[in-house]
């Protein structure tokens, strides 16, 4: 536990330190999360982290493209279920994900959005893509980070640009 902890200050951290955008994220609990994990049915840290990555560079990017001066955004997520589910009858050694119309992506989040200290936005909600075969976009086929990619850049379009916009 402690090691997933430390594992995911430090993607933070690092991330942070990276980029003029003042955004934190912080992964509660990522040993609990409900599906984090790209390869196989039960990951590892080194599996979870992957995963953590990924979602940290892409907020970061987000954060970095819309939130300006004297902004500040603090994430937590706390449950991650990534598209499909890996297949408990395939026995040939290897987890396969697969993707049906209700193994769509979820996360649930925590945010706090604020202006020179102001908070103008906050909330908790589970975020999802329940249209994410419909709308699949074509991409590379080593992106396995299609669909909660674009489920995240709904949800950062709708709350985070939004309230900017209107706070």
């Amino acid at each position: 536990m402690f090691r997933s902890l430390a594992l995911a200050a430090a993607l933070a951290a690092g991330a942070s330190a990276a980029s003029a955008a003042d955004l934190t994220v912080v992964f509660v609990h990522p040993e609990n999360f409900r599906d984090a994990a790209y390869s196989r049915a039960f990951p590892n840290d080194r599996d979870r982290a992957e995963v953590m990555r990924d979602v940290q560079e892409h907020l970061q990017r987000l954060a970095d493209r819309h939130l300006g001066p004297g902004d500040a955004l603090r994430i937590e997520v706390l449950d991650i279920d990534l598209a499909g589910e890996f297949n408990p009858l395939r026995r040939s050694g290897q987890d396969v994900r697969v993707l049906t119309d209700v193994t769509w992506p979820r996360m649930k989040l925590r945010y706090t959005l604020s202006r020179d200290a102001q908070v103008i936005a906050s909330g908790e909600e589970r975020i999802s893509d329940m249209e994410y075969l419909v709308l699949a976009r074509r991409t590379s086929s080593s992106d396995r980070f299609v669909y909660e990619r674009r489920m995240l850049d709904d949800w950062f379009a709708r709350r985070i640009v939004a309230a900017k916009e209107h706070g």
